[in-house]
């Protein structure tokens, strides 16, 4: 093996952890750029609350800077202030006073920390203000302020160079997960669909639902996170939400799916409705690819005709079907899995004309309506 082809796979390996190593070096560059101010500043116990808050905030994107650093700063100001009026109007020269005080600062602070998870770290900061300031001679009152001026540098610290060294934008990253999560319903919703056909078997469904539920759960986390980058963002970006809120919806429906076909249809279903519902899986999972593959390249979306041709054809076989009362035998826990099966496909397509939507907004093209002709009765995604 020569010297390139080493290389060419070293490059690979490389390549496939790069977010992982430019985190690594942002995390870094943050830690040292506090040490080197705290040095500079000659702030006492050589900078030790900045350069920890500086690591702490740090995140994979700009925006999760932002949103620990807020969160961060938040939880310290609170618990500090709060601690330094405890301390300063309840004496605590002695053991047991001192934690008469401790609980004093504790209890509160744990109990709003309950309540609000942006106080998580307001306990923390109160046992240290109150129990380090008589080590370096200072009164609760200024231990408080130097410790909320630390915080609120190492945040800084750290917000600034997540925007200039090798920075990750949560814009970005969010684009890049949505477009995998679209994949995976394209990959998963055939699956389900053979529920109603074929059988699926319980602990796979579960664990298909499981799946799609983490990725929607780290796609609403990283949207959170752009929203908060949109305050330090100079380039105009869309709107996060309705992406989000469409891609909650698709995850929705495929729970509908998964529930209603627990089991196959009744025999006398089955034979009817299992090519049309295929063909109705196979649009779908077309659409979805279709739509990641444009939302990935920001180009305009994919046409939705060949999934409505699909699903108006599996609608006519089913009121066939009725119509020829072959569900007339059947019992009330046999057919409904039947209008289960169609109030979710009915929802589908009404959250993948929003999906269309969403993906026009993305398009570095046109910023106009969505090319080709308009569905019928298509709703807005801001009205809906």
């Amino acid at each position: 093996m020569n010297a390139f082809v080493i290389w060419k796979l070293v490059r690979r390996r490389i390549g496939a952890y790069r977010a992982q190593l430019r985190f690594c070096l942002r995390m870094t560059a943050a830690g040292l750029t506090a040490f080197v101010i705290a040095q500079w500043l000659t702030i006492p116990l050589h900078g030790l609350w900045m350069i920890v808050t500086a690591i702490v905030v740090t995140q994979m994107s700009a925006g999760g800077s932002l949103r620990a650093t807020l969160e961060y700063v938040v939880g310290t100001v609170g618990g500090a202030v709060y601690a330094a009026i405890i301390g300063a109007v309840i004496p605590h020269a002695t053991a047991p006073a001192e934690a008469a005080v401790l609980a004093l600062a504790i209890a509160p602070l744990a109990f709003a920390a309950a309540i609000n998870p942006n106080f998580r770290v307001a306990p923390f900061s109160a046992v240290l203000v109150l129990l380090i300031a008589g080590q370096f001679g200072e009164g609760p009152v200024e231990s408080a302020i130097t410790r909320s001026s630390e915080v609120a540098l190492g945040g800084v610290i750290a917000v600034v160079i997540s925007l200039v060294v090798f920075p990750e934008r949560a814009h970005q990253m969010r684009l890049k997960a949505a477009v995998r999560l679209l994949q995976r319903l394209a990959r998963d919703l055939p699956q389900l669909l053979t529920g109603f056909t074929d059988g699926l078997d319980p602990a796979e469904n579960r664990r298909i639902q499981s799946d799609i539920g983490s990725a929607v759960t780290r796609f609403q986390q990283i949207t959170a996170e752009a929203e908060h980058e949109m305050f330090i963002s100079f380039a105009a970006q869309p709107d996060p939400g309705p992406l989000s809120r469409t891609m909650l919806r698709l995850r929705h429906d495929l729970v509908i799916v998964g529930r209603a076909g627990t089991r196959p249809l009744p025999d006398a279903l089955r034979g009817r409705l299992a090519p049309p519902l295929t063909r109705v899986g196979a649009a779908a999972s077309d659409f979805l690819t279709s739509a990641a593959a444009a939302l990935d390249a920001r180009d305009a979306p994919p046409p939705l005709d060949e999934f409505e041709a699909a699903l108006s054809a599996y609608i006519a076989e089913v009121e066939a079907v009725r119509g020829e009362g072959l569900t007339m035998p059947l019992t009330s826990n046999e057919v409904e899995p039947v209008f289960a099966l169609g109030f979710a496909l009915e929802q589908l397509r009404q959250n993948f004309i929003d999906l269309r939507r969403c993906v026009q907004d993305y398009a570095r093209r046109s910023r106009g309506g969505i090319p080709g002709r308009r569905e019928s009765g298509e709703p807005g995604i801001h009205n809906r």
